[in-house]
């Protein structure tokens, strides 16, 4: 009897403290359809002049046909941050694609050669991160291992002569990081 009594104490409390669920999770304000987010009632508080410079490693690519996880996380970033109320120009973020993931950010020709004819998934939302002032930058050394040219990036995607340049030159600019 008290180990039933103690497991539904353990469960109300459990399901007293939850903060969110599926529902409560939606896309925008900056790049709608992407970056899914949660308001959240936080206890931390960002200062309001802070000024982002997340810098975002991407070498996992997608599955054939989907999205990119990072470029994903990318939007998300964005979206809870706006929502949060930081202005957009506050948040300079980088995305830096090497490996094969170097396709996720590649035109339809170059993704449909890779991916035998598969549509690219992502372009709709590179467009929007490029519009939302991300810069995405492939790593040219990967570039030329998988013979995908510059003129076969997509729209606003940078060559970079490697991952390697792109990742001291940004975080000598203060960019940082983000292991998400």
């Amino acid at each position: 009897m008290r180990a039933l009594l103690a497991g539904i104490l353990v469960s109300g409390l459990v399901s007293a403290t939850a903060l969110a669920g599926p529902e409560d999770f939606s896309t925008g304000p900056l790049i709608e359809g992407y970056g899914p987010n949660a308001e959240i009632d936080t206890t931390f508080d960002i200062p309001s002049d802070a000024v982002f410079r997340p810098l975002y490693d991407v070498a996992q690519a997608a599955e054939p046909g989907g999205l990119s996880r990072s470029l994903v996380t990318a939007a998300r970033f964005l979206n809870m941050h706006a929502r949060a109320g930081i202005p957009a120009e506050n948040m300079q973020l980088a995305v830096v694609v090497h490996g094969s993931a170097i396709f996720d950010v590649a035109g339809a020709q170059a993704y449909g050669r890779r991916h035998d004819g598969a549509d690219n998934a992502n372009a709709a939302l590179v467009e929007e991160l490029v519009a939302n002032g991300v810069a995405i930058y492939v790593c040219g050394q990967s570039a030329a291992h998988y013979d995908l040219q510059t003129q076969e990036l997509l729209p606003g995607v940078e060559m970079a002569l490697s991952a390697m340049t792109v990742h001291a030159l940004l975080q000598q600019e203060g960019y940082t990081l983000n292991p998400f």
